[in-house]
């Protein structure tokens, strides 16, 4: 009898645990994603800057300054949306588990 306890508790700690680690996950993310957010505007704004410069000046450096930050911004941008897409992944575990621990009786 005490056996019919014992894996409902078990299986109920290993899904707890398993909760804790991806909420933890999901804190560094959504940190991470917004010093992204960040970066990713100065790395915008830099890029409208030197745009802006390249048309003005027409020259070959300005067109390459505008190149290099515009590359700049679309490796950020890159970032930037493979971070938001963790996130909807650890979202989405997290929800499985939730779901798991409501189901289960204790």
């Amino acid at each position: 009898m005490s056996q019919n306890y014992t894996r409902p508790t078990v299986h109920r700690a290993l899904v707890e645990r398993s909760l804790r680690d991806v909420h933890g996950r999901l804190v560094r993310a959504r940190q991470e994603l917004a010093v992204l957010d960040e970066q990713l505007a100065v790395l915008n704004d830099a890029a409208d800057e030197a745009r802006l410069k390249s048309l003005v000046s027409e020259t070959p450096i300005a067109a390459h300054e505008y190149t290099d930050a515009e590359r700049h911004a679309t490796t950020a941008a890159r970032a930037r949306a493979a971070a938001a897409e963790t996130i909807a992944e650890l979202e989405r575990r997290q929800d499985e588990l939730l779901d798991k621990l409501v189901i289960e009786p204790r």
